[in-house]
């Protein structure tokens, strides 16, 4: 009895060992296949992929060049000047002078901005005018205050560039405003109270 229930298991054993080989096998055959569908789907993917990033990539917009030209508390034709973009990166100041005059004089025409690395000009004759008609009704009285805001196109004055902005060319769409208190009773002539006043432009510039 003994021996046959040894010799009984060696059987079954011998039988669930070819199972076992059996069932080994399916599962590498499975393994093996599912490997290669999953490359070949994942290079399938990597193709479309690569073929929409190089097909679908948008153009980039040129960046704009900016101008900000502020003064604090004067009245004076003189400011700061900022100018930062892909041609021009400098700062310095900005002078109201009359066209071929580098006199600072109010309400030259031009503003003549002078940069560490050169110089240009920019027309502010239009935009002047609109801010000078613009400024004599917007006085508050309640308050002795004004804000005052107008646009223009800012153009570079042709053949102004000197140093390195020499063939310097473009417009800068602008806006001019001023924001500034008077002392009570309000008389503007007088002297101010505290006062800010900034042209902000951008536009696409070149230097050839």
């Amino acid at each position: 009895m003994g021996s046959w229930v040894v010799a009984g298991c060696r059987g079954d054993w011998r039988r669930h060992s070819v199972l076992r080989m059996k069932n080994i096998r399916y599962a590498i055959a499975a393994a093996v296949t599912g490997a290669l569908t999953l490359a070949g789907c994942t290079a399938a993917v990597a193709a479309s992929g690569t073929a929409k990033t190089g097909g679908s990539n948008p153009a980039v917009p040129p960046v704009p060049t900016h101008v900000t030209v502020y003064s604090v508390n004067s009245d004076a034709p003189v400011f700061s000047a900022v100018v930062s973009g892909p041609t021009v990166g400098d700062y310095g100041r900005a002078e109201q002078v009359a066209p071929g005059s580098t006199v600072p004089t109010a309400h030259g025409g031009e503003l003549l901005l002078k940069l560490a690395h050169g110089t240009f000009r920019v027309s502010v004759a239009d935009i002047d005018t609109k801010f000078t008609e613009a400024l004599g009704p917007a006085t508050i009285r309640s308050t002795c205050s004004d804000y005052v805001s107008v646009r223009d196109n800012v153009p570079i004055v042709p053949g102004s560039g000197t140093g390195a902005y020499r063939g310097i060319a473009g417009t800068f769409a602008a806006t001019l405003t001023v924001n500034e208190l008077h002392p009570t009773p309000c008389n503007k002539v007088v002297r101010l109270f505290r006062q800010l006043i900034w042209l902000n432009g951008a536009g696409k510039i070149t230097r050839h």
